[in-house]
């Protein structure tokens, strides 16, 4: 079944007119509804006092107009009684202050006192809907994150892990600067007041610090798999760019993975809207459990607490929650029916407006309902089919964010280029963990592993050895698991299988680049900037150079054959004709078939059930584009067409193709 629907919040508006805002949705295609998740205080007025009538009746309304309901756990807002009554339940910031009331996400996820009152307030919602016909899930809390600097529960964490004093001053090199620990209670968080932490440390309380909300997601999931195991259970995460957590951890024990999309959101007055940023966090997403995701919060309007973001185009809502499904969404679920008069979000605008007018936001998501109506089916359960995968390292980009070497070196910006140069080429990306199974696959993309196990550097050695195509960028295997350097020549663990090593770096002040010369002469204006690596091929070729400064001619990206496959080396930070140069090299090397490249902002995605393929023609552009169809192999079901094998894709639009799988890629040109 493919879901199809909207966030409600009936404790917002007058309950006469619930049974309206039901019809509506009811007439816009809707099947499921999220209810509840900042309604705490409506749910537990005071404490031990539960108030459920009201939701009671809203779920009624909605199961009577055939919605179903998804609840929210409340906890990501407490009331006012809770956090008067402990105020040490408030999150810590990295300036060692606590926050105070007034906000949402204020709370510590370790605090005992706060998990208890989660305790009570699961449960007595789990006990009461646990047999209600209307309910077929749980959102566990809304959009966790912020680091507590919580150093009680920081230590009680290192306590667990590793046990003894010996263990962290051995693991974090506590000698240097004469640090080195004797007693539990003088280890410290890293707050902003203490200066440039050890780089051991720190990693670990990142690590602490996303823990924290992987083991209270997990007291709440345990309430709620005990009492409604008929239930799915899932959490609204926030994509590829939300650094604070590692997702592989969180999604492990969700049934479900969702995520909140929003593409003009927060505080974005940008004109433009990078469709491989949002392609990517789709891929994110099904990556964490590799399976079919959803959209909780899939953007109806302009966002904006303070600000107001650039509204929505005509046709763009329908375009994103169709790229969403393009990339492996089997539910999208609209932020938010109407928009809020009261409070802090009175400006992130919903599908109808303050005044309940159903205006061409609406209109646009009902016009959309109708096809899902017919297509819903066939797209339910099917798959994304990825030849290429890219790894993903929270420990890495937590270690870079806490030492990035280079102003410029952005871990997420590096992996947002390497899948933007993919992804306009039309290649399917799978975003894996480090232990990840590649098997699979034809290519992967390990970019920037500043941190390396070794388990994931032989896994990564064994798919080449098997007929992989790698592509390792710099800074790869700088540091141990600890964020210790590693005593080897560089890139640590891959030197083998990359048959290179570092021979030394260069650090680049900000604008500066350094032309790259490759080896295939049709290449033009390749350049390297923020970082270069210069590399010694032992064994390995070199098929790119410096063009300047002292290390001109020398290494700059090389290939080596190991086993049956190949390792490309990428010593620098790429600028596009560099990325487009490498990318094309590994697809040859790994046998991916690939589309050419598309610059005018069409997007073309497929996702396979059975022996058919779904092909998704997304225009991203505010001007029509022409799209090349074999009529013989694929018919239209979503959009407009004339019979023709020329379609015309309007501004924002998107066209909808079904055809047989063994055709492999759809012929759009």
């Amino acid at each position: 079944m493919f879901y199809f629907g909207v966030d409600y919040y009936p404790e917002h508006w007058p309950e006469e007119r619930w049974n309206e805002d039901a019809r509506l949705m009811a007439e816009a295609g809707f099947n499921v509804v999220r209810l509840a998740e900042f309604a705490w205080s409506r749910l537990e007025p005071d404490e031990g006092t539960f108030s459920f009538e009201w939701l009671d009746r809203a779920i009624e309304v909605l199961a009577s107009h055939g919605m179903q309901v998804v609840l929210g756990t409340p906890t990501a807002s407490a009331p006012p009684w809770l956090m008067t009554k402990h105020p040490d339940a408030f999150l810590t910031r990295a300036s060692g202050d606590a926050v105070t009331y007034g906000n949402r996400r204020n709370y510590s996820p370790s605090n005992e006192a706060y998990r208890d009152h989660t305790r009570r307030i699961v449960e007595a919602m789990a006990q009461r809907y646990r047999e209600h016909p209307a309910v077929i899930g749980w959102q566990i809390d809304n959009e966790f994150g912020d680091r507590d600097y919580d150093a009680p529960a920081f230590r009680r964490w290192l306590r667990r892990r590793f046990g003894s004093l010996d263990v962290i001053n051995e693991r974090w090199g506590t000698a240097f600067w004469s640090h080195t620990y004797t007693d539990w209670d003088q280890i410290p968080v890293p707050l902003s007041t203490g200066g440039v932490p050890n780089p051991g440390l720190a990693l670990d309380f990142y690590r602490f610090c996303s823990d924290a909300y992987v083991d209270y997601q997990r007291l709440q999931i345990d309430i709620l798999r005990e009492r409604c195991p008929g239930h799915v259970i899932t959490h609204n995460l926030m994509g590829f760019r939300y650094p604070l957590i590692d997702y592989f951890d969180l999604a492990a024990d969700l049934d479900l993975v969702s995520w909140d999309n929003y593409p003009r959101g927060f505080w974005n007055i940008a004109a433009d809207v990078d469709p491989s940023a949002l392609a990517l966090g789709h891929a994110t997403m099904r990556g964490l459990k590799d399976r079919p995701f959803w959209v909780m919060e899939a953007q109806a309007g302009a966002g904006g607490w303070d600000i107001v973001s650039v509204a929505p185009k005509p046709g763009e809502i329908r375009l994103w929650a169709y790229q969403a499904i393009a990339h492996g969404a089997d539910g999208i679920v609209f932020f938010r029916w109407r928009t809020a008069r009261h409070g802090t979000e009175q400006y992130w605008h919903g599908l109808l407006e303050h005044d309940a007018r159903p205006g061409r936001r609406y209109d646009e998501v009902k016009a959309m309902g109708q096809e899902i109506r017919s297509i819903g089916a066939d797209v339910a359960g099917s798959k994304v089919h990825a030849e290429v995968a890219m790894v993903l390292s929270y420990d890495a980009r937590f270690a870079l964010e806490i030492q990035p070497n280079n102003p410029g070196f952005s871990y997420p910006d590096q992996f947002q280029a390497l899948y933007r140069t993919l992804h306009r080429r039309g290649v399917a990306v799978d975003v894996v963990s480090p232990s990840a199974d590649l098997s699979a696959y034809r290519a992967v993309i390990a970019p920037a592993l500043y941190v390396l196990g070794e388990g994931t550097a032989a896994a990564l050695e064994g798919f080449v050895e098997r007929g992989g195509a790698l592509l390792v960028t710099a800074r790869a295997g700088v540091k141990d698991e600890g964020n210790v350097v590693v005593d080897r020549p560089l890139p640590g663990l891959l030197a083998n299988v990359c048959g290179v090593v570092v021979e030394e770096y260069d650090s680049l002040p900000a604008g500066a680049s350094n032309p790259i010369v490759l080896a295939d002469a049709s290449v033009r204006g390749a350049a390297g900037s923020v970082w270069c690596d210069i590399l010694t091929p032992h064994g390995g070729d070199v098929i790119g150079r410096y063009g300047g400064d002292h290390y001109e001619g020398r290494a700059a990206l090389t290939v080596n054959a190991f086993g049956a496959g190949h390792a490309l080396y990428l010593g620098t930070v790429a600028n596009g004709a560099l990325l487009d140069a490498v990318i094309e090299r590994l697809l040859t090397l790994g046998g991916v078939e690939h589309g050419p490249r598309r610059d005018d902002g069409v997007e073309i995605a497929m996702r396979r059930q059975g022996d058919t393929a779904l092909v998704f023609v997304l225009n991203h552009a505010a001007e029509a584009r022409m799209v090349h169809i074999d009529r013989d192999r694929y018919r239209v079901i979503v959009g407009d067409h004339d019979g023709t094998s020329e379609l015309t894709v309007p501004p924002f639009g998107v066209i909808m193709l079904s055809g047989r799988a063994d055709d492999a890629r759809a012929e759009t040109t």
